[in-house]
């Protein structure tokens, strides 16, 4: 009687475990399939804080980040659905036993704000997230041992190949599907429907962070560094590169470090575009030099329908004059150009270059460069077209569509391949019937 109480005691502890480290699994995969560029920009800082920058391929962060995604959320799902149940409980165990120590040296030495195990959906201090390590570690380590018995398969071993298959194809796909467009859950503050001014806001009684930007211009071969304070009104100077860093450390609204600075003269512009009561557009490129220019053409089309109809347009860029006037000259851009921090204009959007839409400071709407509007979307005053209002459609939406785009295919498959199983066994038994007549 002790043993079968014992027996159901591991049984229902080992559940407990498998289910918390699936669930934290697919959730960390997913939100990491669900912002690549987030998660690539992540595994730059480690490697800057490493100081391997300089000796790993540009690539290896974006390529990394796919590979995390998909890794996470497919042990995850395999752990839920009890498939492979000597492996999986392996290497979650191997993950859990390098991610411990590692996240324990984060909380220790502080060379980055958080680990971005969950990206922008759940921000976690580095001692917080060394702390849920730990109880992974725990519940890896207890269904690790009793891998054997307390892992129950909720699929049969007819169709655990064709589940085990879908679970890796779907989260591939769809991290392909949010590299190609934009992310579907937009955990930014920059997300459609932000209020950028709102966003800006510190509570009454809370004092603020204090930052300081610097701009960095080149003259007769010589580097110097302005504040808006002492910018230079020498035209002769030339833009290199601006920076950003903290004065003073204070209450940190989710919006701090949003400045726009005209690149031709250096004028501040944030409020005249906050404030602007008509649409604006903006297409954000923090590295003109690397930005796609596919579909260039599309771009100068909005330029030209924002003319048209007195919408204002603006590329907002990290880049420096150099790299300005050689998208100019390969372009043929005629819109003004504008110097925002680069880490900002990365936070508003995963595309470079991208273009978003404001309306007095709200963001209207966003675009991939893989998705722009054409002339056939772009042919009436926005007011009276459909992506010049808010989308109705909440997280929630998107939610229920993710889980039907995952769950249908699924279900349908599975069903199939049961019905061929049972088909070939029928046909497998009348043909062994016809044999021994």
């Amino acid at each position: 009687m002790e043993n079968k109480h014992l027996h159901r005691a591991i049984f229902v502890w080992v559940s407990i475990c498998r289910f918390l480290l699936a669930g934290v699994f697919i959730f960390s995969g997913f939100i990491k399939a669900n912002d690549p560029y987030g998660t690539a920009y992540k595994i730059q800082d480690y490697l800057e804080a490493w100081g391997f920058q300089h000796l790993i391929p540009d690539a290896f962060p974006y390529l990394g980040a796919m590979a995390m995604g998909v890794f996470e959320f497919a042990l995850g799902f395999y752990m839920l659905f009890g498939i492979h149940r000597r492996i999986t409980p392996t290497l979650m165990l191997a993950v859990m036993s390098f991610m411990t120590p590692l996240t324990l040296w984060l909380a220790i030495a502080n060379p980055i704000s958080d680990c971005g195990c969950f990206g922008d959906a759940v921000k976690l201090t580095n001692w917080e997230t060394f702390w849920k390590n730990i109880v992974l570690l725990i519940a890896a380590i207890s269904v690790f041992k009793w891998r054997k018995t307390g892992i129950v398969k909720l699929v049969s071993e007819k169709v655990d190949w064709l589940v085990a298959l879908y679970g890796v194809v779907f989260i591939i796909i769809y991290t392909l599907y949010c590299i190609r467009e934009l992310p579907v859950f937009d955990f930014r503050p920059y997300h459609i429907g932000a209020d950028i001014r709102k966003g800006m806001e510190i509570p009454e009684g809370e004092k603020p962070t204090t930052y300081e930007t610097t701009f960095i211009y080149a003259k007769d071969g010589v580097e110097k560094e302005f504040t808006i304070d002492n910018f230079p009104s020498d035209t002769t100077w030339t833009f290199i590169d601006s920076k950003t860093r903290i004065k003073e450390k204070g209450y940190e609204p989710p919006i701090h470090d949003f400045s726009i600075m005209s690149q031709e003269d250096g004028t501040d512009l944030t409020d005249m575009i906050l404030d602007d009561e008509s649409y604006t557009f903006l297409l954000v490129a923090p590295h003109l030099r690397n930005a796609d220019d596919s579909d260039i053409d599309l771009i100068n089309e909005v330029y030209d329908y924002s003319l048209e109809h007195g919408y204002r347009f603006l590329c907002l860029t990290a880049s420096s004059d150099e790299d300005i006037a050689m998208w100019q000259d390969n372009t043929g851009a005629e819109y003004p150009f504008a110097l925002t921090d680069e880490i900002t204009l990365k936070t508003i959007i995963r595309s470079n270059p991208g273009l978003v839409l404001l309306k007095k400071g709200v963001v209207i709407n966003k675009w991939s460069n893989n998705q722009l509007p054409d002339e056939y979307i772009l042919n009436k005053p926005l007011n009276q077209l459909p992506i010049g209002e808010l989308n109705p459609k909440t997280a929630s939406h998107k939610l229920i569509e993710v889980l039907g785009w995952f769950a249908g295919p699924l279900i349908f498959l599975t069903l199939c391949d049961l019905a061929w199983l049972r088909w070939h066994k029928r046909k497998t038994k009348k043909e062994n019937a016809n044999k021994k007549n």
